[in-house]
């Protein structure tokens, strides 16, 4: 029988707690050594039981933790590119901000890496096939389509242009686990400079 959860503030808090543990531990161990018993040691909690009390099973758990990465990086990305006035500023802000966002949080973006690699749900949609999605890309999308209305940009398939930057960052967690010491500033300043002149008229 499953046990009915409470939605107090404080069941969300152990929810976080677990969930920011899990994280850490993904990102220590990797995903396949990221045990029930691991991620509850972690947390500080008595049993793994808590987690099973907070989370119906190991999906649902590996799903909240995706959800809180790409939310806190949605939110600091978002807030840089709405800040700027032009769509090439908004455009070179999008770089900017992602690759200051993997630099500045490494284990949770080895942790999203391990999860995308391994993660394999009941219901089959694996990490691997979600990113997939064109649907990821219409953010994307609608500022190059702002740049092209405005005329700052030049005419292109934004697809195609979409999918050449998205990827292009995407690359850069990997990147990271073969060189750690990579010169993240001159990444962003060689991929905004790339696709700035890629996007001119």
């Amino acid at each position: 029988m499953q046990v009915r959860r409470d939605d107090s503030i404080t069941s969300s808090a152990r929810r976080a707690q677990i969930v920011t543990a899990t994280i850490e531990t993904i990102a220590d161990l990797g995903y396949t050594h990221a045990s029930f018993a691991r991620i509850a040691k972690r947390a500080g909690l008595s049993s793994t039981r808590l987690i099973s009390y907070h989370f119906d099973g190991k999906d649902e758990l590996i799903g909240q933790v995706i959800t809180a990465i790409y939310g806190d990086l949605s939110a600091f990305m978002t807030e840089r590119v709405r800040a700027q006035a032009t769509p090439g500023g908004a455009l070179e802000a999008y770089i900017r901000s992602l690759v200051e966002y993997i630099s500045e949080h490494r284990g949770a973006m080895r942790a999203a890496t391990e999860i995308f690699l391994n993660f394999r749900p009941e219901d089959g949609t694996a990490a691997h096939q979600a990113a997939m999605d064109l649907s990821a890309l219409s953010h994307l999308e609608r500022l190059l389509e702002w740049g092209q209305e405005s005329g700052e940009f030049r005419a292109f398939n934004r697809r195609v242009m979409a999918i050449a930057i998205q990827r292009a960052l995407d690359g850069l967690p990997f990147l990271l686990e073969a060189d750690p010491d990579a010169d993240l500033g001159d990444y962003a300043d060689e991929l905004a400079g790339i696709f700035s002149r890629a996007v001119a008229r």
